[in-house]
């Protein structure tokens, strides 16, 4: 095993890798079953879901430990399920409804494009065509991103609106009004005490070094909520089973003659555009927290190999049933925890197939538990901001917009397309008419192009 995944040339062992695979699972679970949530208004089975989530998330995972070696795990992102789920939703009210078949052959679609892109080498040209100060702002960007996720999650950062108008509950509004502000959650709330908890409790075990913090963090919180009664266990098992019904799958549930009748181009490009960015920006952050680009030519390699196992998950991941798989943000708790191998991907892949068969268990963890965790994690995740060139404001300007407009967006995707765009307008500017003598690679200006395209095609989708 040692040799197989060069454990000591990576400077880790067996026992760190399992707990860091063990605790890149712990703080991914929640998709087990917020997933299931999301995509059953769009017609699609709990039951159905679930399975496909867990089978997709595992397999994937696993071959990307095996394949490529990287700590890195994957299962249906987040945003990308909700888009997939409004799409159909917001269809029905159209003379041309969408089924959820056919937005299963959208992403089967785009998995093919990904798949395609990343042989031709175009995916992997990012890698050389981003300047290091907007990877760096990426790094620290996705930081922040995963802390925003655990303050939102656990109700320690919650939205204050004093508005003109009513707002519909589950809508999105632009809120005009005299006071729209992000406070602080209410101490009275049962999880905000506890995500408290936990992230006391896994600080305290970081700063006195103990091996596996963020681990022994989630699962003392989640022992002390079972405990204290925060987590109710009859209520948490209900109507889980220990045996998985693999009839629900909804294996190939594809209408290809459906997506081109109705027009779902749009659909497949955007599904395509957030991937590639949501992608990239985590398998360059991930990476350079793994230190991996400490020797960019292999880095360049490794991070191209988990590409392709990217881009055949999606289309895998809508083969089995369920919305744009992707690589995991989480995946830095693991890192985090000291994953630096494949072994890491490989533990947190079996985790999630078992929990085809041990979902009631995984019921049982707390969101606060999981919240803590990535808020620590985006602590950790800071470290690269001293990287950044912050006097040069060709380079400052861009990784404030990226690193800014990940989390108050809620999109790695926003956050890396307008440091993109600011830099590749500020570097031209200074080119032409200043002193400067700023690098602007080709695919950069393609990318510029595309992305304003983008924007002004679609919007904000």
């Amino acid at each position: 095993m040692e040799r197989f995944f060069r454990l000591k040339e990576l400077g880790t062992n067996v026992r760190t890798e399992i707990m860091a695979g063990l605790t890149t699972f712990m703080t991914m679970a929640y998709i087990l079953a917020v997933n299931p949530m999301i995509l059953t208004p769009a017609g699609l089975s709990w039951e159905g879901v679930f399975l496909a989530t867990a089978l997709a998330a595992g397999i994937f995972t696993i071959a990307m430990g095996l394949f490529v070696n990287f700590p890195v795990a994957l299962a249906p992102g987040m945003g990308l399920n909700a888009y997939f789920a409004s799409v159909v939703i917001a269809s029905q009210a159209t003379g041309k409804p969408i089924s959820a078949s056919m937005a299963l052959t959208a992403v089967f679609i785009s998995g093919i494009i990904f798949i395609i892109l990343t042989v031709t080498q175009v995916r992997q040209m990012l890698i050389t065509a981003v300047p290091d100060s907007l990877k760096h702002a990426i790094t620290v960007g996705i930081g922040l991103f995963i802390a925003i996720i655990g303050l939102k999650n656990s109700g320690l950062m919650t939205i204050v609106v004093d508005s003109f108008t009513d707002i519909p509950q589950k809508s999105f509004a632009a809120v005009s009004g005299p006071e729209t502000v992000i406070v602080l959650g209410s101490f009275h709330n049962a999880e905000v005490i506890f995500t408290i908890v936990a992230i006391a409790l896994i600080a305290i075990l970081m700063v006195l070094r103990v091996p596996g913090a963020i681990l022994f963090g989630i699962l003392g919180t989640t022992v002390l909520a079972i405990a204290t009664g925060h987590v109710n266990v009859s209520e948490a098992l209900e109507g889980k089973t220990w045996v998985p019904n693999f009839g629900e799958l909804n294996v190939w549930h594809f209408d290809f003659a459906g997506v081109f009748e109705v027009g779902l181009i749009t659909v497949i490009l955007t599904f395509t555009f957030v991937e590639l960015f949501d992608t990239f920006g985590t398998l360059v952050g991930t990476a350079n927290r793994a230190g991996v680009m400490k020797d960019p030519e292999k880095g360049k390699k490794k991070v191209g190999k988990a590409m392709f196992v990217d881009a055949i998950g999606v289309s895998g991941g809508a083969v089995l049933g369920t919305s744009t798989v992707t690589a995991y943000v989480e995946s830095s708790a693991g890192i985090a925890q000291g994953g630096r191998s494949g072994l890491t991907a490989v533990t947190t892949g079996i985790c999630f197939l078992l929990a085809v068969f041990l979902s009631p268990l995984v019921a049982l963890v707390p969101g606060s538990a999981t919240a803590a965790a990535l808020i620590i994690v985006g602590v950790l995740m800071m470290q690269s901001v001293k990287e950044i060139d912050f006097s040069d404001m060709v380079y400052a300007i861009p990784a404030f917009l990226t690193l800014a407009l990940m989390p108050f967006t809620y999109s790695i995707a926003n956050g890396i397309s307008f440091g993109i765009v600011s830099y590749v307008l500020l570097a031209a500017v200074s080119n032409l008419f200043g002193k400067g003598k700023y690098k602007i690679h080709w695919l950069m200006w393609i990318l510029a192009i595309l992305i304003l395209g983008r924007y002004i095609f679609l919007g904000g989708e």
